[in-house]
């Protein structure tokens, strides 16, 4: 862009009111935006791993939510289902016969494990059928409501999310309606569609019908009920777990109502509208569960006096962890900072202003758990206790304010700060949670300790130590992909352009901004980042926000190694320990197997029996798959003793049980894995394809594991006659790679899974260089499943796309990947990865996708810029990691390569690859080599 050009853009931007700091030249690490936090999913994350929050940067009040990584649902328990090895023989069998159905049926009633204690469900909706806990009876039409509150109904998603957050329970719903008297004398439809979960539904006081479950409600109102004039409309809802309520229609344009049957006329009342409720109980029994959720703690919400304001900004500063709110209000600039100390293990919220003696709020601690209580701990600090509901785990945090001039005090369970200069508060936040075994810890003292240790210590220094440990892990990597005018607008228009528009200064800030989030949500010593990496508001999260680990988990390391964060993989490395632990136990109850297993999910408690439904919770390749990390981490480290000491006992122990597994399919004699699926397709079958690209795979490793430790040469070579026998990947007739052992594949599936091409990415058991046939069946097969997706999948086809070396199609994946949420996936306003809903592991692959785009090593060598796309003419990276231990610095101008720099950390023979070009250079341990474009010294 020439001179001119570039300043008509500015004064363009500058006239439209966008208003930036300054122009091309300043770096693009923030996320920001010209309006305050609408939803969670607008909201800045921030995280030191072990504690999460989300700020909104409200103005006249500011709410930061919180959370703790450790504060889950349930407690220690044994998953494992006693005798289910017995009905492995038979499960096998009915495969084998292809009666699938009564597989399915066996494994559901005998092999999935066991879920936690359930309550007294029928005494329970007993004694609420009686109306206990009421005076009268709300069914009624002549009863009493007129102390009751109101609510929006319907709501979709839930009462929580119009009111009743944290409710489960009993609640009656009341409302009237006007039935003209030309209607009267003839029958109407009670249409409300969904109701969770239960309800009993009265007109007049008499019921007219009642329903569990997912199903719609349409009741027939007899016309004897019904009266010229008021109705009376009461509706008892029974809800045991998540989501509550009169739901009515996710089409919010169509409408609960009672409408004549079809084929008459007659009036139409819509109930869309305040009802009137009252909760008759909310402690209702126990519901069983296969795995925990992960839960949110609480929020602290600031209250300030402050309206009509101008200059408004958020943002999200991704270089230094830190989010800021600022506006002018009344004359007086105010400054928020916001940041979750590693250091000092704690959230803290910085208020400035530019006028003296100008601050006053108030701040208070809630959260959405039923059991909480509040406290005042001294003149200056508030504390809050949480218990999870029927679990064991309790949380506890505090909050302190310190100012500058001005004066705090507490005052009915809120600190009030009145005309101080500056104000910084410290929210401490813990739970008794030790490990997966042991709920013994004291969360109050953890909570003790962090204050007394800030009281010698200023915000500066405590923002000093923040960012210093921050950038130790952030400012080991950087990418420049150019300069454009879309730099100089806010984050959520930018998003909106993106799809159309040349950004990919965008696409690079995407790709640090899934770093920010990795190094946020898992640091050393810390729990692995979860299915909402540590970032969660609901009770009841989007598929519990657990560690589902047939690819969301294993997506979440991705970008570990080859973007320069292998501190962040440890949190995924202890909790493949501590699996091994639990899954050596399951291996010996399910299969009569040594070695360990993982299904497809895990939580806190490591779970690793199969759980949910036989038809994809009987997935037996988990562990294989985690082992991988433990792999990959030596080859981009090199490090000897921690695959002589961690990763390679966990590599054979996963190997071992396959030994046991695997057996001869009596078709075609091949070895085989059954029972298993290919997730989350095609239900309980026998030889997916991915079961034998990943078991093969960890097989190689360990082989490859054991000669470079010098040990195991007999359990090598039982693995590579096993290897030889394993069925092997098959093209179909019509030329896809086959899912199945049977060419069954439907073309039209648009499934987003893509489990079949595992062996392309992440694993290279398919590669060009050895299988080109089988890269181009796998090719073919991702045609077939088509581009659109959910977030992650979005995400998994960029790596796929980067592996066939096509950039450009890549960079189609990345754009829509990176795009506002519609009904797929995409991105929200916050970038957060939608599956819809929120769930992280878009932003890691995609992350990791757009490195795939720019380096490759997972075969022999290292290739340099393999699918650079038309969007990325011009870039450079610095940092970038490559297998064999090499640390690179890419140049390259009008998508030619200008210049490459290798540091060899550990001495290996370095073999590099460039647009045709090979080379082959001894190194030494330490030191550098720099290439030019045409990889000459």
């Amino acid at each position: 862009m020439n001179y001119r050009a570039f300043l008509v853009v500015v004064l363009i931007y500058f006239f439209n009111g966008v208003l930036v700091p300054a122009a091309f030249g300043q770096k693009d690490d923030k996320l920001w935006y010209k309006q305050p936090a609408a939803k969670w999913t607008d909201a800045l994350p921030l995280g030191n791993g072990r504690l999460g929050a989300m700020v909104f940067g409200g103005i006249s009040q500011d709410r930061i939510q919180f959370n703790e990584e450790t504060l889950w649902t349930g407690k220690p328990r044994d998953y494992d289902h006693p005798g289910a090895a017995a009905y492995l023989p038979e499960i096998r069998r009915l495969l084998a016969e292809n009666k699938q159905a009564e597989a399915e049926k066996l494994g559901d009633e005998k092999f999935l494990g066991l879920q936690s204690p359930a309550g007294d469900k029928k005494a329970w909706v007993t004694a609420m059928r009686s109306l206990k806990g009421l005076a009268g009876n709300p069914a009624m039409s002549n009863y009493d409501d007129h102390n009751w509150k109101t609510i929006s109904v319907p709501s979709y998603e839930g009462w929580e999310t119009v009111g009743l957050e944290g409710v489960d329970g009993a609640v009656w719903f009341r409302t009237t309606f006007d039935v003209p008297a030309a209607a009267t004398g003839q029958a109407l439809v009670l249409d409300l569609n969904r109701i969770r979960d239960q309800d009993f539904t009265y007109v007049n006081g008499e019921l007219i019908g009642s329903t569990e479950g997912t199903s719609s409600r349409k009741y027939i109102i007899p016309a004897t009920l019904l009266k010229a004039g008021k109705n009376v409309l009461s509706i008892q809802v029974l809800n045991f777990f998540d989501k509550g309520g009169i739901a009515g229609y996710k089409d919010t344009s169509r409408l609960i109502s009672i409408h004549p049957p079809e084929g008459k006329t007659g009036p139409v009342i819509h109930f869309d509208k305040k009802w009137k409720y009252n909760i008759q109980d909310d402690e209702p029994p126990a519901v069983p569960h296969f795995q925990a959720d992960y839960q949110p703690f609480g929020n602290l919400l600031l209250n300030f006096a402050h309206s009509e304001v101008t200059d408004y900004r958020r943002e999200l500063n991704i270089s230094n962890a830190i989010s800021k709110t600022s506006y002018t209000s009344r004359g007086v600039h105010y400054t928020r900072e916001y940041l979750i100390s590693e250091p000092d293990q704690v959230i803290v919220v910085h208020v400035k202003a530019d006028r003296p003696g100008t601050i006053s709020f108030s701040a208070i601690l809630g959260s959405p758990h039923k059991k909480t209580l509040t406290r005042t701990i001294d003149g200056s600090t508030l504390g809050m206790t949480v218990h999870v509901r029927d679990g064991a785990l309790r949380g506890d945090c505090f909050l302190k304010a310190v100012s500058r001039k001005g004066k705090i005090s507490v005052s009915k369970g809120r600190l009030v700060i009145k005309d101080a200069d500056e104000v910084t508060l410290y929210l401490a936040a813990a739970t008794n949670f030790i490990n997966y075994k042991d709920v013994s810890g004291n969360p109050e003292l953890i909570c003790k300790k962090a204050m007394t240790k800030l009281k010698s210590k200023s915000f500066a220094r405590v923002r000093e130590d923040h960012i210093k440990e921050y950038r130790e892990y952030y400012d080991t990597f950087s990418i420049d992909l150019g300069k454009n005018a879309n730099q100089l607008l806010p984050t959520d228009i930018r998003l909106s352009r993106f799809k159309n528009d040349a950004d990919p200064a965008f696409a690079a800030l995407f790709l640090q901004y899934g770093r920010y989030l990795l190094i946020s949500c898992s640091r050393p010593g810390t729990q692995p980042a979860n299915l909402q990496g540590i970032w969660n508001d609901l009770l009841s999260p989007p598929w519990g926000g657990k560690y589902t680990t047939n690819i969301n988990a294993e997506m979440n390391y991705w970008p570990s190694e080859v973007l320069n964060l292998s501190p962040m993989h440890e949190p995924m490395f202890r909790m493949i320990d501590e699996l091994a632990e639990r899954g050596s136990k399951t291996a010996k109850v399910h299969y009569n197997a040594k070695g360990w297993v993982v299904h497809h999910n895990t939580d806190i408690w490591r779970g690793t029996a199969p759980i949910n439904s036989a038809t994809h919770g009987i997935w037996v390749t988990g562990a294989a798959w985690l082992t991988m990390d433990l792999w990959e981490h030596y080859l981009f480290t090199q490090d000897k003793d921690f695959l002589a000491k961690r990763a390679y006992p966990q590599m054979k122990s996963a190997g071992q049980f396959f030994l046991d597994f695997l057996v001869k399919d009596p078709k075609t004699g091949w070895l085989i894995s059954t029972p298993s699926n290919s997730p989350e397709n095609g239900g309980l079958v026998a030889g997916p394809s991915m079961d034998h690209e990943i078991i093969r795979t960890l097989f190689r490793n360990c082989i490859a594991a054991a000669a470079v430790l010098g040990v195991d040469t007999s359990f090598s070579r039982l693995l590579k006659e096993k290897y030889k026998q394993i069925a092997p990947s098959q093209i179909g007739k019509y030329g896809q790679l086959q899912e199945w052992m049977e060419d069954k594949d439907d073309p039209e599936n648009k499934h987003r899974h893509v489990s079949h091409l595992w062996g392309v990415h992440p694993g290279n058991d398919i590669t060009w260089e050895d299988s080109p046939e089988l890269m181009k069946a796998a090719r073919k097969s991702l045609i077939y499943r088509g581009d659109e997706g959910t977030g992650w999948s979005l995400a998994w086809k960029i790596n796929f796309w980067a592996r066939f070396k096509e950039g450009d199609h890549a960079m189609k994946m990345i754009k829509m990947l990176i795009s506002p949420v519609e009904t797929g996936g995409g991105a929200y306003l916050n970038l957060f990865d939608a599956h819809p809903p929120f769930q992280i592991d878009g932003n890691f692959g995609g992350a990791a996708g757009i490195a795939e785009m720019l380096i490759q090593s997972h075969t022999k060598g290292i290739e340099l810029l393999p699918a650079l796309p038309s969007d990325f003419a011009e870039g450079e990276i610095t940092g970038i990691r490559a297998r064999g231990g090499f640390v690179l610095n890419l140049k390259w101008n009008n998508h030619l390569l200008q210049r490459v720099e290798i540091l060899s950390e550990s001495g290996n023979n370095c073999e590099l690859r460039y647009n045709g070009k090979e080379i082959s250079m001894a190194t030494i341990a330490g030191q550098r080599y720099i290439l030019d474009g045409n990889l000459k010294r």
